[in-house]
C-alpha cells in the first residue's frame, strides 16, 4: 500500500482531522458547568461527532452524488459547531474563554478546507466520467 492509497474512510485526512476536532470538542466541554450537560455541552459534542460520522457514512455510499451530499451535511455540522463555539465564548455566556475557542475554531477552518477540497475533487472526477 502506498502512502496515498485510500482503503477506508479512516485513511482520509479529512476524517482524521474531523476526529481530532471532535476529540478537542469533548475535551473543552468537560470544563463547562454541569448544568450545561443537556444544553451547550450536548450541542457541541453532537455537532462535532456528526462531522467525521457523515464523512464515513458518505464514503460507504454507493454513488458519488450521495457521498458528496454527506460531505455537505458534514459542512453544515461544521458551521453549526462553529456557531456553538462562538456563542460559548461570548461575553455573558462565557462557558469557555475566547483563546480556547479560537484554537478549536482554527481546527474547524482546516476541516472546512479539507471538506471543500474533497467535494471539488469528487465533482471534478464525476464530470470526466
Amino acid at each position: 500500500m502506498t502512502s496515498n492509497e485510500i482503503r477506508s474512510y479512516q485513511d482520509l485526512k479529512v476524517w482524521q482531522e474531523g476526529m481530532n476536532l471532535a476529540e478537542a470538542c469533548y475535551e473543552i466541554t468537560m470544563t463547562f458547568p454541569k448544568e450545561e450537560l443537556y444544553g451547550m455541552t450536548s450541542q457541541i459534542r453532537r455537532a462535532s461527532a456528526s462531522i467525521p460520522a457523515n464523512i464515513a457514512e458518505g464514503y460507504g455510499r454507493e454513488y458519488r452524488s450521495e457521498y458528496i451530499q454527506f460531505l455537505r451535511i458534514a459542512q453544515g455540522s461544521l458551521k453549526e459547531l462553529e456557531t456553538h463555539l462562538l456563542l460559548s465564548s461570548r461575553g455573558k455566556i462565557a462557558l469557555t474563554d475566547t483563546q480556547s475557542a479560537s484554537v478549536i475554531l482554527k481546527q474547524c477552518e482546516l476541516v472546512g478546507r479539507l471538506l471543500r477540497a474533497l467535494i471539488r475533487a469528487l465533482q471534478k472526477k464525476g464530470s470526466k466520467e
